[in-house]
């Protein structure tokens, strides 16, 4: 049977056989669904990529407010796009493991004080400049500059000092940094002609698609960029990005071939999806987080006692079950789970009305709590919501929730107080830390400011000895659980689904859409 389900698999990666033919004699067979997309996987490996064609996302995640500057980029599909026209130093692969990008090397000295980066030679930029040392300089000072407004800022804030030195970048840093290679894998600090100083929002960069669409919040596209330094990607003659942020809608156009392949699958709808032929379900676990956030600095969620009843008064498991549908974790109030290579269990954090009830007492608040929510922040972001009302009001907890628009969600979410959010989570605990909870982070959504996590923060990047450094993030974390702003209720899988004619898939846990890179690392077979 497996001979024949090879050889089968074999003349669909040829084009001599239709996909949904294939399936239909793997089901004769009594060939599981699963274990025939995995025979027509390895058989499209073994084919090898396919050029041509137009290879199109439908993605959720996006508002007219986007921008291509990637300093303040945000949002599933321009983080998408940035990916596909430009690129960083390193990249980080499947495994966790980092692999040379515009870097062919790099190295530390003065005990990870002192970072040196062979930048690669022959690289050329969309605009048909080469790409040099002085370009990747360039880019990290501005990101390193406060008025520069870059979110990366959080991370770059450590570096003392750039210089160029023959076909190197050389990175002084104020303290030891031993994770500063991992931090610049950072989206945002894609290299661009002398540092985007001149024009960030152009979209010129390295990357294999050249920018011919931008129109913000609708569709987003490129072309193959014929002067591409690298063939393990960039297979479709052309790429486009188009928004669809209705769920419905989304998976819809994937039913119908408008696209070929989809983001953020809801998880109530994975079953009913996986019976549609042609159509494949892409699940894979990470460090992604379905959360909701309060302003630590803003009354009434400026007193601690109400933010932790607002942590046990949330039903984890319920969310888990009814909102993922299991397909995710149940979160612990901290943005760091198992996948991060330091991470410490600490005690699970339960639904207690009870405690809920006491903290709410003790912080002397009275009234009503507006909770703002939108699908633009994770799917079923409202019925979690809803849910997170009715669990609450058990603990003697009036909420009220506020469906926000999906367009410009993101942009007004800085100015409410109480909201649904979502992060995909860092390669890093201390990249994860430095963007979002470090007191001078650019994406400091809780408004956390807390002296004694910083200082933490900043010791354990220098600490070289792996122990240490685990029980810094440790304590870090219970600093975070006990004291912060963040309320994270789940841990999602990252649910993607892509049609018949999509080759070249493999699971990566770092991000959605294949770590953001499916559409230049896939291609369009027959």
């Amino acid at each position: 049977m497996n001979e024949e389900m090879l050889y089968l698999s074999e003349w669909v990666a040829k084009g001599k056989l239709s996909r949904r033919a294939f399936l239909g004699r793997a089901a004769a067979l009594g060939v599981s669904a699963a274990l025939a997309n995995n025979f027509l996987a390895a058989a499209a490996r073994a084919e090898g990529p396919v050029k041509g064609g137009l290879l199109k996302a439908g993605v959720q995640g996006a508002s007219a407010a986007d921008s291509l500057d990637p300093a303040t980029v945000s949002g599933s599909a321009p983080v998408l796009f940035c990916r596909q026209w430009g690129e960083q130093l390193v990249q980080l692969d499947a495994h966790g493991e980092l692999q040379p990008g515009l870097a062919e090397e790099w190295g530390s000295s003065e005990g990870a004080k002192v970072w040196t980066f062979k930048i690669r030679k022959g690289v050329q930029f969309h605009n048909g400049k080469e790409m040099t040392p002085a370009d990747v300089a360039a880019t990290m000072e501005r990101h390193s500059d406060a008025n520069s407004k870059s979110v990366a800022l959080g991370i770059m804030q450590g570096i003392d000092k750039i210089a160029v030195n023959g076909q190197n970048v050389v990175f002084t840093l104020k303290e030891p940094n031993v994770d500063l290679p991992f931090l610049m894998d950072d989206y945002h600090l894609m290299i661009q002609p002398n540092g985007g100083k001149d024009n960030p929002t152009e979209g010129v960069g390295t990357g294999p698609y050249k920018v011919t669409v931008n129109e913000a919040g609708v569709r987003l596209g490129g072309e193959r960029f014929a002067g591409y330094w690298r063939d393990d990607r960039g297979f479709a003659d052309q790429i486009e990005i188009i928004v669809i942020n209705d769920d419905t809608a989304r998976i819809t156009a994937l039913q119908s071939g408008q696209v070929h392949m989809i983001n953020r699958v809801p998880p109530k709808v994975v079953e009913l999806i996986k019976r549609v032929p042609g159509v494949t379900i892409q699940n894979v676990s990470g460090r992604g987080h379905y959360i909701f956030v309060v302003q630590c600095d803003t009354p009434p969620f400026d007193n601690n006692d109400l933010r932790l009843a607002l942590k046990y008064a949330v039903d984890r498991e319920e969310m888990v079950q009814k909102i993922l549908m299991g397909y995710g974790t149940v979160g612990n109030d901290t943005p760091i789970n198992a996948p991060y290579p330091l991470f410490t269990e600490m005690e699970q954090r339960k639904y207690d009305p009870d405690k809920a009830a006491f903290h709410y007492k003790k912080s002397g608040h009275s009234g009503s709590i507006l909770l703002h929510t939108s699908e633009a922040a994770f799917p079923g972001a409202t019925e979690a919501a809803q849910l997170y009302q009715q669990s609450a009001a058990k603990a003697g907890i009036t909420m009220e929730v506020k469906r926000e628009p999906s367009d410009g969600y993101w942009s007004a979410v800085a100015n409410m107080p109480f909201s649904a959010s979502y992060w995909g989570g860092r390669p890093t605990q201390d990249q994860m830390y430095s963007t979002v909870y470090y007191s001078k982070a650019g994406l400091n959504e809780t408004h956390f400011f807390n002296d004694k996590f910083d200082q933490m923060l900043l010791q354990a990047r220098a600490e070289l000895d792996a122990d240490k450094r685990k029980k810094l993030y440790a304590d870090m974390g219970q600093i975070v659980r006990d004291e912060g702003g963040v309320i994270a209720p789940m841990f999602n899988n990252f649910i993607d689904a892509t049609g018949p004619h999509v080759g070249g898939w493999q699971e990566d846990p770092n991000q959605e859409i294949m770590g953001g890179y499916a559409l230049s690392k896939c291609w369009l077979q027959a």
